[in-house]
Formats: structure tokens, C-alpha cells, sequence
């Protein structure tokens, strides 16, 4: 009966984002409507949809795991991401989408190529590649979490429940494109707000209030209530590891999936007020999430028991077991729903970008300039279609060959590779009219294959290699990117575009 209940719950909720699906479908006339919303969004469409677009499954079931397993250390992602999301919002936004209105662009790449003036199409076709395979390795990572939560909440077997997941994600990305991402997106940011303030609340007061649990939480493992992660105080290593867990809030200066949300926006005054909103649910959902995992260690966990043999591999089902124990089974249904939406949410934006770079940026401006919009459409599906394959046959290869991954890394390697390969080339591109397109290109392709580097080789390197292990693959990819960058910018003797300089002190008013 129980697994009924929940059962009934998520099939629901799965027909609201079919529906969605089918309704944003009457609005596609052409791919400006399919890749950016016609342009035509509002703030809190734009809000909802890059949190939720930005947190996916590491949020609701990585950075909960993570306040399970390392306590308050966890709360420096937190304060990257505030960082992160105010900074795009409040420093970045409006420049950007200034430039993108003036040069008529429905993709990032589209800002690239024209911000450039790069006719050769070499920064789209870079740009292409980059967010083709990494997007691919983070939808399935996505993927990979929904046979998780299927698992963990009805009992699943992992396999069927990420096939579920994945069929209707296809069913209303492919149909709606940018409309059904958008629409969805602002019903899942809410159940993932929700559910996140929700959580921890509860578990306060079953608890007996904050003071019972950290005191709790201390006497199980004291290094949980330190901000460094020892009790014994700082080392090198510590500092490292902090610094890495700050900077993954840097993805958000930048990442295509984030900052196309800027160009569907209809107008830059709805800018101010998307910032609000989008910094309050920052701070309150990834703290949530925080105090969900500390929660959890205290009610769920004794003095002595490994947090992996209690609450699974990374402290990851800490969520599904805390709402569980603490709520009827009907609640517990809806927090499935919350779980799926933080999953699909991510899903569903990612593939449409990456198909607008195999459609628009690659087949289209490269390949078949003579190609009107409206005739791509279907073919923006199909590229979709065969993506979301690509990356189910990722996830499954994963499964079976790493059976001690955690969500959370498995997609900030996803997350790193579109950040490092994105975000110095947007920074430095709105603030530095001396930035060329040689130097853009330098930066990309150093920052794409800068994060395979520092992920697998720069760990095992004698002396300094646990440091790197420590910091995690993405600092130092984005500090390659931006030397690449800047350094070839300078000794690029053609020089900017001519009239960037006024065109960026234009935006920056």
C-alpha cells in the first residue's frame, strides 16, 4: 500500500511535465521559440528555471549527503554558490544580455561568434564540441540519479527507474523545447524549495531543536562542527579541499545552461527582481540541504557507525531515509517528486542546449548557413533524441564499472568541464575589450582539456599531487583557462575587434 501511494504520487507528477510538454508544443513557430523562449520570459520564469536548472541532483541528494558525511564544511558550498549566483545575477547578467539583444543571439555560441566578429566559426565549433561532450557526461550523471531515487524511494531496480526517468524527460524536452523547460522548471524550483526549507525544519523539531542536534552531531563525530573539517584545526590540505568546494559556485559565471536563461529573458528590467529571487532560494535550499544531512546524522545515526554503512555511499540517502522517518507515507510520495523534479529539471535544460549546439551552432552556421530557422526544428528534436541516448549509455557504463561513485562527483565533473570551458571566455569577453578571439579560443580549449588533466593525471603527481586531489579538477582548470586566455590575447598582434571597447562601455551603462 505504501509503495502504491508513492507510486500514484510520482505518475501524477510526471503527467503535470507530459502536460506541460504538450501545452509549451502549441508554442514552437520557429527555433528562436525552440532554443530561447522567443525572448520572451519573465523574471520569476528565468529565477525559478536557472536554480533549478543549476542545483539538479547533487543538490538533493549530493550536498545533503555531504552535510551527512562532513557536517558544516559542506556550508562552503553554500557560500560559493551564493557568491556564484549573486555575482552572475547582480554583476554579469545585464551586460550580457544587453550584448546578446544587440547582436541577436539565441545561443551562447551565437554571443561568441559575434562578440568575436569570427567568421572562420572556429569558437562555434569549439564551443559545439565542448558542450556536446560535457553535456553528455552531466545528463548522465542525471540520469544515474534517477535510477538512485527510483532505488532508494520505491525499491526500484536502479536500471528500470532511470529508463523511466529518461523517456519522460524526452517526452516534454523534445516537444517543448525552451517553453517546457522553462514552465517545468518554475514547478519543480518550488518543490525543490519547499521541500529543502521543509526538511530540516521538521527534523529540528522532532529532534528537540538546533541545540539537541549539534549537540548530537557532536558527540557522534566532533570534526562535523568544524568548519574545516577537523577538529584539530587548518593544514594545507584542508585549505585546499575548502577552496575547491567555494569555487564550484564559479560555474555559474557563465555556463551556457545558466546564462541562456539570460538571453530568453524579454527584457533587462526583469533583472533586478530575477536577482532576488534567485539569491533567496539560493540561501535557503542549499542551507537546507546542509542542515538536512546534520539532521539526518543525528536521528538516523549512533556514535561509532560509519555514515556510508547507515546513510549509503557519500551520506547520498540521507534525503529518502529522513523524510521516511519523519513523515506519513503520503509526504514521503511528494518528496519522490521533489527528488525527480531537482533530476529533470537539470535533464531537460542541458539536452536543449546541447542541441541547439549540434543544430543551430554546428549543423546550421556551419555546415548549412542556406538552412531557414523553421526547418530545424525537427531536427533540434532528433539531435536531442540521440544525445539523451548518448548519455543513457554513459550512465549505464558507469553503473556497472563504478559501483562506489557518488552523485555529487560524478556530476561536478560534468559541471566542471562546461565551467572551464565557458565562464573565464564570458567573463573575460563582457569586462576586457582587449580579450581576442585567439585568446577565447586559447582559454576554451585549455580549460576543456585543463579538467580531464587535473582530475586524472595532476592527482597522482609526486610532492604536490594530493594538494591537487584535495582542491578538486575545476580551480585549477579555471585558473588554465584564464592564463590561456589572457596571455594569448596580448601576444595576438591583430588585436581586438575593432569598436568592442565602445560596445562593452556601451552595456556596462
Amino acid at each position: 500500500m505504501d509503495t502504491t501511494i508513492k507510486i500514484v504520487i510520482v505518475v501524477l507528477y510526471l503527467a503535470v511535465l507530459v502536460g506541460i510538454g504538450a501545452v509549451a508544443s502549441r508554442k514552437i513557430k520557429d527555433l528562436r521559440d525552440f532554443f530561447a523562449a522567443g525572448k520572451s520570459l519573465g523574471f520569476w520564469s528565468v529565477a525559478f528555471s536557472a536554480r533549478a536548472t543549476g542545483e539538479s541532483a547533487w543538490l538533493l541528494l549530493g550536498l545533503t549527503g555531504m552535510g551527512a558525511a562532513v557536517g558544516l564544511q559542506a556550508m562552503w558550498i553554500v557560500l560559493g554558490e551564493i557568491l556564484g549566483v549573486g555575482i552572475a545575477w547582480l554583476v554579469m547578467s545585464r551586460r550580457f544580455k544587453r550584448l546578446t539583444d544587440q547582436y541577436d543571439s539565441v545561443t551562447v555560441p551565437d554571443f561568441l561568434e559575434s562578440r568575436f566578429r569570427d567568421t572562420s566559426h572556429l569558437l562555434r565549433k569549439v564551443a559545439a564540441l565542448s558542450l556536446v561532450v560535457f553535456v553528455t557526461i552531466y545528463v548522465s550523471a542525471q540520469i544515474d540519479a534517477t535510477g538512485s531515487a527510483f532505488e532508494s524511494f520505491l525499491g526500484w531496480n536502479y536500471y528500470a527507474g532511470a529508463l523511466v526517468g529518461f523517456v519522460v524527460v524526452l517526452l516534454y524536452a523534445t516537444s517543448g523545447g525552451f517553453y517546457a523547460v522553462a514552465w517545468s522548471d518554475v514547478f519543480q524550483g518550488v518543490l525543490m524549495f519547499a521541500g529543502l526549507v521543509i526538511l530540516p525544519v521538521a527534523g529540528f523539531i522532532a529532534a528537540g531543536g538546533p541545540a539537541a542536534v549539534f549537540d548530537g552531531v557532536a558527540a557522534i563525530d566532533p570534526n562535523l562542527l568544524a568548519w574545516s573539517g577537523s577538529a584539530d584545526g587548518w593544514t594545507s590540505l584542508l585549505a585546499f579541499e575548502v577552496a575547491g568546494l567555494v569555487l564550484i559556485g564559479f560555474g555559474f559565471l557563465g555556463s551556457p545552461q545558466v546564462f541562456v536563461r539570460f538571453i530568453s529573458l524579454r527584457s533587462e528590467s526583469e533583472i533586478p527582481r530575477g536577482a532576488a529571487v534567485a539569491i533567496i532560494w539560493t540561501v535557503l535550499a542549499d542551507t537546507g540541504a546542509v542542515m538536512t544531512g546534520l539532521v539526518g546524522r543525528h536521528l538516523l545515526t549512533e556514535q561509532g557507525q560509519a555514515v556510508t554503512d547507515v546513510l549509503g555511499n557519500g551520506g547520498q540517502n540521507v534525503l529518502p531515509l529522513l523524510t521516511e522517518h519523519l513523515f506519513p507515507i503520503l509526504i514521503v510520495g511528494l518528496y519522490v517528486a521533489i527528488v525527480l523534479s531537482a533530476i529533470m529539471s537539470t535533464i531537460d535544460s542541458l539536452l536543449v542546449v546541447a542541441g541547439s549546439a549540434l543544430t543551430r551552432d554546428w549543423y546550421q552556421k556551419v555546415l548549412h548557413p542556406e538552412i531557414p530557422d523553421d526547418q530545424l526544428i525537427k531536427l533540434s528534436r532528433n539531435a536531442t533524441l540521440g544525445l539523451a541516448l548518448a548519455a543513457l549509455a554513459v550512465a549505464m557504463t558507469v553503473a556497472v564499472t563504478t559501483p562506489d561513485r557518488t552523485i555529487f562527483w560524478f556530476v561536478i565533473f560534468g559541471w566542471s568541464g562546461i565551467s572551464a570551458t565557458f565562464c573565464p571566455t564570458i567573463i573575460l569577453s563582457l569586462f576586457w575589450s582587449r580579450f581576442t578571439g585567439r585568446g577565447a579560443l586559447a582559454a576554451m580549449i585549455g580549460g576543456f582539456l585543463a579538467v580531464p588533466f587535473f582530475k586524472f593525471v595532476a592527482p597522482n603527481l609526486p610532492e604536490v599531487g594530493a594538494h591537487f586531489k584535495a582542491l578538486s579538477e575545476l580551480p585549477p582548470a579555471l585558473a588554465a583557462s584564464f592564463v590561456f586566455g589572457i596571455a594569448v590575447s596580448l601576444m595576438d598582434k591583430g588585436g581586438p575587434p575593432e569598436g568592442i571597447a565602445e560596445e562593452l562601455v556601451e552595456a556596462g551603462h
